[in-house]
């Protein structure tokens, strides 16, 4: 630590990818950065926003692929915010929807390094809206729950015939890394709601290779199969999805029905 200055990380939402779905805050911290400490789904064009004289250190953590270790990046983060540096962790999404920020800040506020968070357009968000649906809706669903199909420990999986049971109160379900878990979910789901349920995958949300397909709950694994969809994909079941096509497969738009 230098010039008696409290020590300080920002962490920042990326967004889903699309660099002009930052929030005017985000390009702030990313300008002031020193270093920079960037997840994998982190989009390119963000990086614009970075200085020149900034140091950019690449810090891999994508589902189902060799990922950079959790531990290694906290020492990372504090070991250059004690000696001065304007460390800024930036996610995709948003640090605290699945973006292991809860965990980082627990981290450095326990070595006395102060912290902030700057908020993200969550993936899951710009997945419905990429599709011209809601998340909401007055007629078909009174709220909507975030959960991730991929649990950090295997006895911690989520209890899906439980999930669909509130699914189908008319809440709609937004599940994050849970391509590679579809064939358990899917099973899981069935046992709460109708095999016609609407689902839609959605890859690479908001970026200009975004691909999705649109279905049945009772046809998903053979959906993400039939049209080769993988992770970083976002999974929306829910009768949100009424109205668009029963199975449709474009780049960046969605086709009607």
């Amino acid at each position: 630590m230098t010039g008696g200055l409290v020590p300080r990380v920002t962490l920042v939402g990326a967004g889903p990818g699309d660099p002009e779905l930052l929030t005017i805050k985000a390009v702030r911290a990313i300008r002031s950065a020193t270093v920079l400490l960037v997840d994998d789904l982190v989009g390119e064009a963000v990086l614009r926003y970075a200085r020149r004289s900034t140091r950019i250190v690449h810090v891999g953590k994508r589902g189902g692929c060799t990922s950079t270790p959790q531990a290694f990046i906290e020492k990372l983060m504090a070991a250059e915010a004690l000696k001065g540096e304007r460390v800024v962790r930036l996610k995709g999404g948003d640090p605290f929807v699945f973006g292991r920020g809860g965990e980082e800040v627990e981290h450095l506020r326990a070595l006395g390094i102060e912290v902030d968070v700057v908020n993200g357009i969550t993936s899951g968000l710009a997945a419905v809206t990429s599709l011209g649906v809601p998340l909401t809706h007055r007629d078909h669903a009174h709220g909507v729950i975030f959960v991730t199909g991929h649990a950090k420990e295997k006895d911690s999986a989520l209890d899906w015939p439980t999930l669909a049971a509130a699914a189908a109160q008319g809440l709609t379900l937004v599940i994050y890394m849970g391509v590679s878990q579809a064939g358990h979910l899917q099973e899981g789901l069935l046992q709460g709601l109708g095999r016609a349920t609407p689902v839609a995958v959605v890859q690479h949300a908001s970026l200009p290779q975004q691909r999705h397909a649109i279905g049945a709950l009772g046809d998903l694994t053979a959906l993400i199969a039939r049209e080769g969809l993988g992770s970083p994909a976002i999974i929306v079941v829910g009768d949100v999805l009424k109205g668009l096509a029963s199975v449709s497969l474009v780049s960046g738009t969605v086709q009607a029905a």
